[in-house]
């Protein structure tokens, strides 16, 4: 019977050779499936039995890993700020760099329920998901807030044009035990009877169609709407900008992730909408320009729509 440390040998030098550039630890990952433990698990205890229904359970999976299944699919599930969410073909994969977004969002809506007195029939702040794939924005933000007891003065509405996306969102939902705190729809963008929003998150799809082909092979076992944003990967976020005059409150803020190199198209999209706004773009974790804040600027003596 084959140990840990020896499945780990094998099915590391086959996903290098596959071309894979995490083959430790995709193999890592991918063991610790199979036999049900976690990664630290494997890593410590290599001498141990792996046993043969998980080496077969491996094995297979290794065969799916050398075709460029992404891991998270194989596994069924891909960590997420914390959270492990449930992750499909019906829906983009979390990536880490999207974290930023959940956490600049917490910063926000923590912001604005703290920094003044809020009077009695104050309505809650009202923020939308905008393409929520898998939900992981929405959910990861929600958890949040319900550890810090800020759900009661908050709602979260998570949208997306697909609706075998949205049914994976609830599913995650449900296990994460915030399906009361999140309202799903199917909408193209921004629902045009539910205005205005106060925070609006988009994680849009941002890559220029012709570089799709490019993509590592994982990418094409996503689909391919969540990734494709059009000749310069920015059609559907100019659509939302284009849509923000009239679906953000004043002195709301809007958070999009964004390509790397699309910083100053995006700055020059919102200094053509209608009214002031401000624009910066912060980095993520890898220090790459990733995230839009803009702001649509109160009027003088106004605070908001409401």
């Amino acid at each position: 019977m084959a140990t840990i440390g020896e499945l780990l040998t094998t099915g590391t030098a086959r996903l290098r050779a596959s071309g894979s550039e995490s083959a430790r630890l995709d193999a890592e990952l991918l063991l610790g499936w199979a036999i049900g433990a976690e990664r630290t698990a494997v890593i410590a205890h290599s001498e141990w039995p792996a046993g043969a229904d998980a080496a077969l359970t491996y094995g297979a999976a290794l065969v799916r890993r050398e075709a460029g299944e992404p891991v998270a699919y194989i596994r069924g599930l891909k960590e997420f700020h914390g959270l492990a969410f449930s992750v499909d073909g019906r829906a983009l994969i979390p990536r880490p760099e999207t974290e930023v977004l959940v956490s600049e969002a917490e910063r926000e809506v923590a912001r604005r329920l703290t920094s003044g007195p809020r009077p009695p029939g104050t309505p809650p702040l009202r923020v939308i998901d905008v393409g929520t794939g898998s939900g992981a924005i929405a959910i990861a933000l929600a958890s949040l807030l319900r550890k810090r007891r800020m759900l009661p003065e908050v709602t979260i509405l998570a949208v997306d044009s697909s609706a075998d996306a949205l049914g994976l969102a609830l599913e995650n939902a449900v296990a994460h035990a915030v399906a009361d705190a999140v309202v799903f729809a199917q909408s193209d963008l921004l629902p045009p009877d539910d205005l205005p929003f106060d925070i609006v998150l988009a994680n849009l799809p941002y890559i220029p169609s012709g570089d799709i082909d490019g993509l590592p092979v994982a990418a094409s076992f996503e689909p391919r709407a969540a990734l494709d944003g059009g000749p310069d990967g920015l059609t559907l976020v100019r659509r939302l900008l284009e849509a923000l005059p009239t679906s953000l409150a004043r002195g709301g803020l809007a958070l999009l992730e964004i390509g790397f190199d699309q910083g100053p198209a995006v700055e020059a999209a919102t200094a053509s909408l209608p009214g002031p706004w401000s624009c910066r773009i912060q980095p993520d974790l890898s220090g790459r320009p990733r995230l839009a804040h803009l702001e649509r600027v109160p009027a003088p003596g106004r605070s908001g729509w409401r």
